[in-house]
């Protein structure tokens, strides 16, 4: 009997390769991708991508996607409350794991579980404590393509947005950033390798400059899809894609 589970699909790189991996396992049953859209944008949380983008990649997949709206700025009890309630839909029609493509993040991955623990969910971290270096040239070799939607300014400058990322982009990088931007360093849209029937077609947008406040309550990274406690702290750089 298959293990029935979810994909937590932020639509870029790490997540595209957790589910590569995963789709060569057998024993598991993707019943479905699952992506936290923001809903005055209706945009992709943090990687700012069209949401129209988000339903080609998972037509692509060929596998059916939930998305899961919250606000532009969720408080952390705004968002459980939102996934305890998207969870408890899957959890009813017998699903018992989710599947996430972090990396090395002990406390991200501890909160995960936690939460999952409530909902009697255990999760499943393909690409954990894989070496991020190798992750992405795994990645390349692969046939994926990735292109960055979104960058922190505090760790890398308007530049590096828009970009696909390829050997020179890596080569580009501070030795301070992680290539795979596991510390929420960039964000990325996949468009096309050995998951998808057919490439995302777009075309590449303006550039924007948006800055958040600092909520007054806690508002955790891990709502907001981000793995930087501070980023409200600092502004972003993002690049629209634009469908074709």
């Amino acid at each position: 009997m298959k293990t029935k589970a979810i994909f937590n699909w932020s639509s870029g790189k790490d997540s595209a390769l957790a589910l590569y991996k995963t789709l060569q396992k057998s024993d598991i049953e993707i019943v479905s991708l699952l992506t936290s859209v923001n809903k005055q944008y209706n945009r992709i949380s943090m990687h700012g991508v069209r949401a129209e983008l988000l339903e080609q990649q998972a037509k692509s997949i060929g596998l059916p996607l939930h998305k899961m709206e919250i606000p532009e700025m969720p408080t952390m009890e705004v968002y459980e409350d939102v996934m305890r309630e998207t969870l408890k839909k899957y959890t009813d029609n017998g699903v018992t794991h989710s599947i996430f493509g972090d990396i090395f993040l002990d406390d991200l991955r501890k909160y995960r579980e936690d939460k999952l623990a409530e909902m009697h969910l255990n999760g499943i971290f393909p690409l954990w404590k894989i070496d991020t270096k190798e992750l992405i040239q795994e990645f390349l070799a692969l046939g994926f393509k990735t292109i960055v939607t979104c960058v922190n300014e505090r760790n890398l400058d308007k530049s590096f947005v828009g970009r696909i990322i390829d050997e020179k982009f890596i080569n580009d990088l501070p030795e301070d950033v992680d290539v795979c931007g596991e510390n929420g360093e960039f964000h990325t849209f996949t468009f096309d390798g050995p998951i998808f029937a057919k490439p995302i077609a777009f075309e590449i947008g303006e550039i924007v400059y948006r800055k958040y406040e600092k909520p007054k309550t806690d508002s955790s990274n891990t709502a907001c899809d981000t793995n930087d406690s501070d980023a409200f702290d600092y502004g972003f750089w993002y690049c629209d894609l634009i469908p074709k």
